[in-house]
C-alpha cells in the first residue's frame, strides 16, 4: 500500500511540473502582452522600448518594508517624453499593483491597476476612479482641474497626494478611505521611483545615489529611502 501511494504521489509531482512547463510560456506571453497594453495607455506616444531600457529600484523605508519599483523611460526619437513607475502597496483586501504614467515635467499623465484584491464594487474601483482613461477605445482624460476625483496633471513632487479626508486634494472613493490612501501611497512610491531614475537619492547608507547612464543600460538597482507616503489606516 505504501509503495503505491508512493508511485502515485510521484507521478502526480510529475505531472504538475510538467503542466507548468507547458504553461509557463503562455503565462509570461499574456503577463508580458499587458504590460505592453498598459504601458502604451499610461504614457505619450514612444517609438522605444521602454521593457527593454527598464531599471529595477529597490525602496527602503527606516529599514522596513522593501519595495520594489520598476521604471520604463518612453522616448520619441532621442526625446524623453515620459516615464513609467510599476508600484506596490498594501490596500484593504491585499496588495496593490499599479503602473503610474508621468510626462517629462513629472505631471501624472495617466495610470493603470494592474493587480488588485480589494472589494468588488468598492475598492476595485480604484481602476477608474482617480481618472484612468483607455484612449484605445475613444476616452478622453479628465484632469484633477476638471475632477476632483482624478490625479491626472498632478504632480506629486510639488504636494504628495492625500485624501480630502487627510486634508488633500483628492476625493477617496465612496465608503473605501483605506483603499484610496493605499491607491495613492502607491503614486507617491512611484513619483519617488521617477525622480530617482534620474537624479540624486538619499540610500540606506545616506550616501547620495544617481542613476547613471551605465545603471540604465545594465538594468542596476539602485536604492532609494521613501520619504513621503500615506499609511492605509
Amino acid at each position: 500500500m505504501l509503495l503505491v501511494l508512493t508511485g502515485v504521489t510521484a507521478v502526480s509531482v510529475a505531472l504538475l511540473a510538467y503542466v507548468n512547463e507547458l504553461t509557463k510560456g503562455p503565462i509570461a506571453e499574456a503577463n508580458a502582452k499587458t504590460l505592453n497594453e498598459a504601458l502604451k495607455k499610461v504614457l505619450p506616444e514612444f517609438t522605444n522600448n521602454p521593457v527593454a531600457e527598464s531599471d529595477t529600484i529597490f525602496s527602503e523605508k527606516d529599514g522596513k518594508k522593501n519595495v520594489d519599483f520598476i521604471v520604463y523611460p518612453a522616448k520619441n526619437g532621442e526625446e524623453l517624453v515620459g516615464t513609467a513607475v510599476e508600484a506596490k502597496s498594501m490596500g484593504f483586501g491585499g496588495e496593490l499593483k499599479v503602473l503610474v504614467g508621468f510626462n517629462a515635467e513629472g505631471k501624472i499623465y495617466n495610470y493603470s491597476l494592474l493587480a488588485h484584491a480589494e472589494t468588488p464594487g468598492l475598492g476595485s474601483k480604484a481602476d477608474k476612479w482617480f481618472g484612468a482613461y483607455d484612449p484605445a477605445k475613444g476616452e478622453q482624460a479628465v484632469s484633477h482641474e476638471a475632477s476632483t476625483k482624478s490625479i491626472l496633471g498632478m504632480n506629486p513632487g510639488e504636494t504628495p497626494l492625500t485624501v480630502s479626508k487627510d486634508g488633500g486634494m483628492v476625493d477617496a472613493i465612496t465608503a473605501s478611505t483605506i483603499t484610496s490612501r493605499a491607491f495613492l501611497n502607491a503614486v507617491n512610491a512611484a513619483y519617488q521611483a521617477y525622480k530617482a531614475k534620474g537624479g540624486e537619492v538619499n540610500g540606506v547608507s545616506g550616501a547620495s545615489q544617481k542613476a547613471t547612464d551605465a545603471d540604465a543600460a545594465t538594468g542596476a538597482t539602485i536604492k532609494v529611502e521613501l520619504t513621503d507616503s500615506v499609511s492605509a489606516k
